[in-house]
This record gives structure tokens, sequence and C-alpha cells, in this order.
């Protein structure tokens, strides 16, 4: 057994684990050690070589989905992280070239759930840092307490660095305390909660404003305390509202729905469903839905933009709506992410020719931006209004798999709690089709912030139309 002892960043475990992979050490042969976890980290994504030694580590290639999984993983706080991480680096690196598509392998599924555990980390410290004001050399500072449940500061400090760039902040944790000056970051040992400031004077504005943003018609108190669980509640100074409001949003609902039983809604302004015909010819169905006023969206479309390709594909496409460059050619899926969706299509090994493509959606909802015009996410009752043209797609084209883009498609057919995130890739059941797969919308890979970030996200969409396929194909 060869134990390997390491100051545990993703950095110093990938010069470990390159040396390793050169000796052709195998998982089972490795016992990981991690040392020296009190000592201030060095930046998870140095790619810096251990000081004593001077050779230069071996490069093996692998994915670059492997690398942005790894550094998400390696700030997982469980230490069984490592020989994971290991264990996919060696099998990727001896012949199971594509195991990262292969959702349901035990190693996969793992580091999977360790990255979504840390990226959840990440969007709740983001959430839940409150500031408070303090009095520091003479100057104002900004300090906040978070309890972080991973590894997780160093890769969180330049979104408060650039959110918050004119502050001068601290945020203090257990792990690692994070500082900004107004110019440079930098990170310190961690210190317990008597270090935090107390309450400050923005308190009350801050729960001023919390009380009259809240909405009783909208209160889902297993969703709140999903999305806020109690746990970070003492450190919220709004968290201490959250009882009163609770208790009296029933009366304010009450309240809000007599004003509006009072309001008479203009003619122009009504939704209803749209007026289907009892038809089997989607040429008919088509021509049909070009005079549909339904719903107010039309006034401002240039057409409606109906579904395309052979009545009886094998997979159909459900979309949200038509985009600018759709509402303008008549055509679903032409635009930027209808060009990436080929590409996709086209590596997945699916003809496009092949298949049906659609919209929950068939006018085109947007605000003026000036000279542009930019898209708006469709309403429930647009949506309510919309609803029997896609059901009388889906009836006649009848696919043997319908694979859902994005969470408006997804939610039309199973229900407003369905959550792509988590149910994304898996072959469901549907009362419109025998399988239905969820995935993101291709317009979601173009707004990624950044290459790595794309690529990524772009991998595990072609993972989940794979999975698609291989339905049909089985079907």
């Amino acid at each position: 057994m060869e134990q390997i002892s390491f100051l545990p960043t993703f950095a110093r475990w990938q010069v470990a684990a390159r040396r390793a992979l050169q000796s052709e050490i195998s998982p089972e042969q490795i016992a990981w050690e991690e040392i020296g976890q009190d000592a201030p980290a060095l930046s998870l994504f140095e790619e810096a070589e251990s000081p004593n030694e001077s050779q230069p580590a071996p490069k093996f290639p692998v994915p670059k989905r492997f690398l942005a999984l790894a550094k998400l993983v390696a700030l997982h706080r469980e230490a069984s992280r490592w020989p994971l991480l290991y264990r996919l680096l060696w099998r990727l690196t001896h012949g199971e070239t594509h195991l990262l598509e292969i959702v349901v392998d035990p190693d996969v599924a793992q580091a999977t759930d360790f990255e979504k555990s840390v990226r959840h980390d990440i969007h709740k410290m983001r959430a839940f840092v409150r500031f408070r004001e303090v009095e520091h050399a003479g100057e104002k500072w900004f300090v906040a307490w978070f309890e972080p449940a991973h590894h997780i500061v160093e890769q969180n400090a330049p979104f408060f660095a650039d959110r918050f760039a004119s502050m001068r902040w601290s945020i203090l944790t257990p792990d690692r305390c994070a500082h900004w000056d107004g110019n440079n970051l930098s990170f310190t040992a961690g210190v317990p909660r008597s270090e935090a400031p107390g309450a400050d004077r923005m308190e009350e504005l801050w729960r001023t404003y919390y009380a009259n943003i809240f909405n009783p018609a909208r209160v889902k108190v297993r969703a709140m305390q999903a999305e806020m669980p109690k746990k970070y509640w003492r450190n919220l100074p709004e968290a201490t509202l959250i009882p009163s409001l609770l208790h009296d949003a029933p009366r304010r609902v009450e309240t809000m729905m007599k004003k509006s039983a009072a309001k008479k809604i203009a003619p122009d302004d009504a939704w209803h469903p749209a007026s289907v015909p009892e038809t089997a010819s989607l040429t008919t169905l088509r021509e049909t839905a070009r005079g549909c006023t339904a719903c107010p969206l039309y006034k401002n479309a240039t057409q409606t933009v109906f579904g395309e390709g052979p009545k009886h594909a094998t997979l159909m496409f459900l979309g949200e709506q038509p985009g600018d460059q759709e509402d303008l050619s008549g055509k679903p899926f032409i635009g930027p992410a209808g060009k990436l969706l080929d590409r996709a299509l086209e590596e997945a090994g699916i003809d496009r020719d092949t298949v049906y493509v659609t919209n929950t959606v068939k006018h085109f909802k947007w605000e003026p931006r000036g000279k542009r015009r930019i898209h708006q996410k469709p309403s429930s009752r647009d949506i309510a209004a919309c609803r029997p043209w896609f059901e009388a797609e889906l009836r006649l084209v009848r696919p043997k798999v319908l694979v859902c883009l994005g969470a408006t498609a997804a939610q039309a057919i199973f229900g407003s709690s369905f959550r792509v995130t988590s149910e994304r890739g898996q072959i469901l059941e549907s009362e419109f089709a025998p399988r239905v797969v969820a995935t993101v919308h291709p317009s979601s890979l173009l707004r990624q912030p950044d290459e790595e970030t794309r690529d990524r996200e772009y991998a595990l969409f072609l993972a989940d139309l794979r999975v698609a396929l291989r339905a049909a194909e089985e079907g």
C-alpha cells in the first residue's frame, strides 16, 4: 500500500495523482493522507509543482469535463473525494474514455453528487451572506459571518469582490476568511463565531424592505425552507420576521383576492384556450394556428411559429417559445439556440430532418430595449392558452420519445414542481409520450459565463440527447 501525503488542494492532489499514474499505481494501492489542514491553503486552481520537486509532473489527456468536475469535487468536505477522483482519473486513462457519460456508474454518480453539493453551497453563500457595518482603523468596513458546508470560500470570494467592488469587506468563516480592501483579495485562517460583529443600523432598513417584498399569495413553506434552510436563519436579519409574516399571510391573501375580484379584465387582455380543429393533418393544424388570438401575445408577434418535422417522427423536441429570428422567419429553432441544437444533434448522432421540433408557446413574447427585442419568459396563462396546440402536435406526431428542452417545456408536461436540474437525463413516463427525457434549453448554454463552464454544460447536454436517442432506438 502506497501512502501519499499532500496538502488538500486540487493543485497538490493533481501533482500527486499524475506521478501515481506515471508509476502505474492502481487506486486500491493508494492511501491518501491530507496534511497541513490548518495551514493557509494555496489557491485551488494554482497549477504549481511541489516546491521540493525539480522535475515537472507528467500530464495525461483527460476530458475538460473531468477537470471542471474535479476542481469542484476537491472543494467537498468528505475525505473520500480524493480516492474517488483518482479512481475516475485511472479509469479515464485506462480505456474508459467515455466514462463520464455513464451517469449511472457509481463513481460518476458519487462525483456528480459531490459537485452538486458544492455548487449548492456556493449558491447558498451568495444568497445568505449579510454584511454588517463596523469601524476599522477609522474607516467604514463591512463584515459578514458564514458557515459553509464545504471548502468554498476562496472559490466564491471573486464573486463578492465583483459584486461589492466599492466596499471594503471581510467574510469570516470557521475555515477561511476572505478580505477585500477595494483593490485586492486576501485570505486568513478561520475564526470562531464570536469574532463576527452583532447587529448594525442597516438591519432595520433591510427588514422593512423584506417585509414589503414578501408576497403572502406565493408562500410555500416547504419550498422556502428548502431554499432558505433554518441553519442560516440566525445570520439573517429578516429571519426574525418570517414567523409573523407567515402567520399573517392568510389574512393578506384574502384581502388581495377581494381586491382582485373587484377588478374587471378588459376584453383585449383576456386569455382563453386556443380553438384547435379536430383534424389528422399537421398542415391543417399549422394553417389554423396562424390566426390564433387565444392570448395577447399575437399582438406584438410577427406571426405564429408552429412546429416542423415529419408527422411520425420518433423523436420530438419541445422548447419554450420562438425567439427573435424564429418570429421573423416563422420557423422554430433557427436562431443561435437552434444552431447550437443542430450542432449537438449532429454530434449525438441524430438527424434533425428526422425529428419534430416545436415550442410550448407559439408566439414570441418580448419587451423593447433600445432597438432590440428582448425575450420575456411566458406566463402560466400564456402557456395555458397555447397548450391545446402542442397537445395536438403530440397527438398527431405520437413520438416514441419526447425531449423537453428547458424548465418551461418540462413543467408543461410534468407540472410546476418538476425540476430539470434533478431529473435531467432520465427516462420518464408521461401521458403525452411513452418516454420523456428532460434537459436544459440550448439557449442556457449560450449564457454560461466562461468557456470551461460552456464546455462542461454542453457535454452534459450531449449526454442527455444520447439518452433520448438510445431510448428511441430501443423502443
